[in-house]
């Protein structure tokens, strides 16, 4: 566990809170609201909500993802609006979730609220290798349902 990979974090106010971990166990660390204030938001609407930090991911070998908090997107229907949200290891920037609503009700965000998980995970680099045909598989074009449910 020495050769963890180093993610240097820096809070950009006093509101902010470093990303804790639920458990031992637990793959993500939450994110935190950093509001002044309550943040409204109304079915089918999304915000951008601050976190109050930046943070330096090492290299161009790794990325962070921001993928939503079951409980919050399950309960209430509030999810990060891209699905995932994609940090890369040259954004110094702000990290900011945009929550969206899908519920029918008013949600409203409190300053500290864990809003989403955060993971830092490997990249694999490839090329594009441009061809005009590609290799037969039993299931082809077959796309969306072809499968089945069971």
């Amino acid at each position: 566990m020495n050769n963890l990979p180093e993610i240097k974090i820096k809070k950009l106010n006093t509101l902010a809170k470093i990303p804790t971990k639920g458990t031992a166990g637990s793959a993500g660390w939450d994110l935190y609201a950093a509001l002044p204030q309550d943040v409204l938001i109304k079915p089918n609407e999304t915000k951008k909500i601050s976190t109050g930090i930046s943070i330096a991911i090492p290299s161009s070998e790794f990325v962070g993802l921001v993928f939503a908090r079951s409980g919050l997107s399950v309960s209430f229907g509030i999810a990060p609006a891209n699905a995932v949200g994609v940090i890369d290891s040259d954004y110094r920037g702000e990290l900011v979730v945009p929550l969206h609503n899908y519920s029918t009700k008013d949600y409203f965000v409190h300053h500290g609220d864990r809003i989403a998980q955060f993971l830092l995970m490997p990249v694999i680099e490839f090329k594009f290798a441009e061809v005009q045909e590609l290799d037969d598989t039993l299931r082809g074009t077959n796309g969306f349902g072809s499968t089945g449910l069971s």
